[in-house]
């Protein structure tokens, strides 16, 4: 059913500052098209990539939000994001690239309100 149709499936998170959440991937992950914005919901663009936001006032929304994001250009990926400057948010941060135990090479990022991206790719390694 869902699978004969065309469709595409839209991470919305949750954001305690549209405006924010906006500088950061933009200078973060290159989002660099906005599609929407208003007071309450905000849709970045990059390349075929396109996350909603939506404002709330509960931390604990984002801190328990996530997405995976999976492709080839992982490895490629990685070392551009370590010259990023993740001390600026105490929350912002990078984790290492590493194989997991469930097969995928993987590394997190947290944004400024900490929601988690989980970027990855099936591991190279031997299982």
């Amino acid at each position: 059913m869902l699978a004969d149709q065309n469709l595409q499936i839209l991470p919305n998170l949750p954001s305690l500052d549209l405006q924010e959440t906006k500088e950061f991937y933009q200078k973060f992950l290159a989002f660099d098209q906005v599609s929407f914005e208003d007071d309450t919901t905000l849709v970045l663009k990059a390349g075929n990539l396109e996350i909603m936001f939506w404002l709330t006032e509960e931390p604990d929304y984002c801190q328990n939000s996530s997405i995976y994001i999976r492709g080839d250009g992982i490895d490629d990926l990685y070392p551009q994001l370590q010259q990023k400057p993740w001390g600026e948010s105490p929350l912002a941060k990078l984790s290492e690239l590493a194989d997991r135990p469930w097969g995928m090479c993987e590394f997190y990022i947290h944004d400024p309100h900490g929601n988690l991206l989980r970027f990855g790719h099936p591991s190279h390694l031997p299982g």
